[in-house]
């Protein structure tokens, strides 16, 4: 038997290899999971909930597959966490809100966990959200703060960071998170590990998020073969989302390979001027370019045709919250995140013209964007301008900001743009905080995102960077 400290730093691409040939089992690997994520809950608090007695009975299903010699699909035996914002037969989604009755059916799976259901993942737990996913940090009245691995003074960054601070603690090495923000993107940076908002659409959503187009689905790993990994299984086409893209022509494990060399890629170290970007992020990610141009890149320093969409965001995004809360009573306001029920109240004020005219210039973000990526075949910028900052607060102290957008300028663009963007762990501050380069690619160019990134972890230019423990 494999140490249990070290079956839980171990990939996902690693731990099926070792399945195949016999080193350790689904059991031994699920055991071991499960401990250190309640080792780690009462330090960070990234579980809503844990699943242990469904996990060990999903591994030992797992186990005698892999003993006779017949793995039911890509991830058999795989350990894997859930956000709480997606469906989990069998288990509440209660996305971080007191306003949703745990008392339910439950009886069906989001698109992307009936993937992982069908290739024979074992679902360990549900991760934390703030309420309904709406900010970048991951603190809920439901649940309490959820901190940063390395530094549980600090934030996880959100919305997804329950699942950010799990793969980065170990507790399993995939998870899926949502994204209509930043929400993948901001936590795996803030941690240290990788994540991949795929194209929109790529990746089915069901139910519909109230935040429409701008929300994404997408994995969460310690590296970029995990991620090529994942995708190629929760990328399938389901009936339930009519936005959802045809199904993928190849692998993108299979992509990975063909590194970066002749790529065009453009290095924006702060949107042309737009973005104060602390000094030890900017030398981490400047690092990390001058690694892909090494590795054959054509790497030259442009800005791509974008003044900050925030306006247009805003009034999409919170009229989302306030479609999302229309109906809820007295009583169910009461309970809401202040903030939530703040910009709630805003978005509620906007009107039909108000809402077309953030389409219309999300439409025209998409076009400039998608002309710049006639010349580059890849953007890189900063994940973003900051490290990890205090737990509990939506914005640093200080900072001036009034909502999350204001730290997180390089994210949520791609959103209203619906491009893929990745976030890949590319040094760590002076107080040795996780730093992140962002990647991006046109629309259905994933694979080109995935390439990239993982040409810098076989290189030693990126690094999933473990917290002590």
């Amino acid at each position: 038997m494999t140490d249990l400290t070290e079956l839980t730093a171990l990939t996902a691409v690693r731990l099926v290899e070792g399945y195949r040939k016999g080193e350790f089992s689904p059991v031994e690997v699920t055991r071991a999971v499960l401990e250190r994520a309640e080792a780690i809950q009462p330090r960070v608090n990234a579980f809503v909930r844990l699943l242990a007695e469904d996990a060990l009975g999903q591994a030992r299903a797992a186990e005698e597959r892999w003993r006779r010699g017949e793995p039911c699909g890509l991830l058999d035996g795989v350990p894997v966490t859930v956000k709480d914002m997606l469906l989990l037969r069998g288990h509440p989604t209660l996305r971080g809100s007191k306003t949703i009755d745990p008392a339910g059916r439950w009886d069906e799976d989001a698109p992307s966990v009936a993937r992982l259901r069908e290739h024979g993942a074992v679902f360990v737990g549900k991760t934390t959200t703030p309420e309904f996913g709406w900010k970048g940090v991951t603190d809920s009245p439901l649940t309490g703060i959820t901190r940063n691995p390395h530094d549980p003074a600090r934030t996880a960054g959100g919305s997804s960071g329950g699942s950010a601070a799990a793969v980065a603690l170990g507790a399993g090495p995939l998870s899926l998170g949502t994204d209509g923000g930043g929400s993948v993107r901001i936590p795996a940076a803030f941690c240290g590990i990788f994540a991949l908002k795929p194209t929109y659409g790529r990746v089915p959503v069901y139910p519909a998020s109230a935040f429409g187009t701008l929300s994404h689905v997408g994995p969460m790993t310690r590296d970029a073969a995990d991620a090529a990994l994942l995708t190629d299984v929760i990328a399938a086409p389901d009936a339930r989302d009519w936005s959802a893209l045809g199904p993928v022509t190849g692998s993108y494990r299979d992509a990975l390979a063909e590194g970066v060399r002749g790529l065009r890629v453009a290095y924006s170290p702060s949107l042309g001027g737009q973005v104060a970007v602390a000094p030890a992020v900017a030398r981490s990610v400047r690092r990390a370019v001058e690694r892909l141009a090494a590795l054959g890149a054509y790497v030259e320093e442009a800005d791509p045709d974008v003044t900050d969409p925030v306006d247009a965001f805003h009034t999409l995004w919170f009229s989302g919250a306030a479609r999302l809360t229309q109906h809820f009573g007295p009583r169910q306001r009461e309970v809401l995140d202040p903030g939530l029920r703040e910009i709630c109240a805003r978005g509620a004020r906007y009107s039909a013209l108000d809402y077309l005219a953030a389409v219309d210039a999300r439409m025209d973000l998409g076009r400039r964007t998608g002309r710049f990526h006639e010349t580059y075949d890849l953007l890189l910028t900063p994940t973003l301008p900051v490290t990890a900052f205090e737990a509990g607060v939506e914005v640093p102290r200080g900072s001036g900001h009034r909502r999350w957008t204001g730290w997180t300028p390089f994210t949520y663009p791609f959103n209203l743009t619906q491009q893929p963007a990745a976030t890949v762990p590319v040094g760590t501050d002076g107080e040795g905080l996780p730093a992140g380069l962002q990647i991006v690619a046109a629309r259905h160019r994933d694979d080109l995102v995935l390439r990239a990134a993982h040409a810098l972890f076989e290189s030693g230019g990126a690094t999933t960077l473990t917290p002590a423990s």
